[in-house]
C-alpha cells in the first residue's frame, strides 16, 4: 500500500484535496478570483481588445483559464498560447500554430500575417470571433508585446475581429506600464491582479478542498490552519503543498486531526520548498 493509499484511504477522501495539478473542480472563489474572473469575462463578453490578469506563481491562474474555457460560447475560436517566447516573427508563428492554421514557418514574415488576417476576416464573416490567450505571458519580450500590439491593427471599425487575453505573473503588469509600451496599455481595457489569501480565505479554501473529496472539513485544527498561511503567505500552491505532506504525517501516525504540531513536523523536516527565503518572523 503506498503512501497515497493509506492517506486516502485512512480518511475516507475519494481523491488527494491538495493536489498541485489545476482543477476547475477544486476552484475556491475567493474575493479576488471572483473577481479576476468577472473580469476575464468581461473582456470576453464586451469583445475588449485586451484583457490583462496577473498573480503570483501558484495563485491559480492557470485554473482560472481553464475555468474560463469551459464557459466560452461556440461562436469563439480560441488559440491558447503557453510560455511563448522568441523575438519578431516568431511569437506570430506561435499564433498561427494555437489556431491550426498551416503555414510555411520559414516564410516571409508579411506572408504569415496576411495568413493570420486572411483567417481571422473569415472567422468573422461565418460569425466567428477570434481569441488568443496567452499564458505565462510574461515570458514575452518588449518586442513580442509590441508585436501582439500590431495583431490587434486587424480589428476594423467597430467591430472586434481578434481580441487578446493576457494571463501572468506580475512583472508582466510592470512590463505593460514601461514608456516604451503606451500605445499597447492604452488598449488594455480590463486588468486585475489576484491577491494573496488571507487567514479567512486560507481557512475557507481548505475547508472547500477536504469538502469536495468527502472530508469534513474539521481535519485541519485553526491552530494548524494558522501555520500554514503564516508558511504559504496566501499562496493556494503552497497551501496544497504544506497540506499535503501534514495529511501524509497524519495518517503515518495514525492521527485523524492534523495540528500545529505536525505541520511544525512537516517545515522541520525541510521538505517543503517554498520558493522564497522565510522570514525571521516566520522562522521564530
Amino acid at each position: 500500500m503506498t503512501s497515497n493509499d493509506l492517506y486516502l484511504e485512512y480518511f475516507g477522501f475519494n481523491e488527494r484535496p491538495f493536489t498541485l495539478l489545476p482543477d476547475p473542480d477544486f476552484l475556491f472563489w475567493s474575493r479576488s478570483h471572483r473577481r479576476a474572473f468577472s473580469v476575464l469575462e468581461f473582456g470576453v463578453i464586451t469583445r475588449a481588445p485586451i484583457t490583462v490578469v496577473t498573480g503570483e506563481v501558484g495563485s491559480g491562474k492557470t485554473t482560472l483559464i481553464q475555468k474560463l474555457l469551459q464557459t466560452l460560447d461556440n461562436d469563439i475560436t480560441l488559440g491558447l498560447i503557453s510560455n511563448a517566447q522568441g523575438g519578431r516573427g516568431e511569437l506570430l508563428q506561435w499564433v498561427l500554430n494555437s489556431l491550426g492554421i498551416q503555414a510555411d514557418l520559414n516564410g516571409a514574415y508579411v506572408s504569415m500575417f496576411q495568413q493570420l488576417q486572411d483567417f481571422v476576416i473569415e472567422e468573422y464573416a461565418a460569425g466567428r470571433r477570434v481569441i488568443l490567450l496567452i499564458d505565462e505571458a510574461q515570458n514575452l519580450s518588449i518586442e513580442g508585446l509590441e508585436e501582439l500590439m500590431m495583431l490587434t491593427n486587424i480589428n476594423s471599425n467597430k467591430d472586434e475581429l481578434l481580441q487578446l487575453i493576457l494571463v501572468g505573473q506580475p512583472e508582466l503588469r510592470e512590463m505593460i506600464m514601461r514608456p516604451e509600451l503606451k500605445q499597447f496599455a492604452q488598449r488594455v481595457t480590463a486588468t486585475y491582479h489576484i491577491k494573496a489569501l488571507d487567514r479567512a480565505a486560507v481557512s475557507g479554501y481548505i475547508l472547500h478542498r477536504l469538502s469536495h473529496v468527502g472530508g469534513t472539513g474539521a481535519e485541519f485544527t485553526s491552530e494548524a490552519i494558522d501555520m500554514v498561511h503564516e508558511y504559504s503567505r496566501g499562496i493556494p500552491r503552497l497551501v496544497n503543498k504544506i497540506c499535503d505532506f501534514a495529511m501524509v504525517y497524519a495518517a503515518t501516525e495514525e492521527r485523524k486531526t492534523v495540528d500545529a504540531a505536525i505541520v511544525e513536523e512537516v517545515l522541520e523536516d525541510g521538505i517543503f520548498m517554498p520558493g522564497y527565503q522565510p522570514s525571521e518572523e516566520a522562522a521564530e
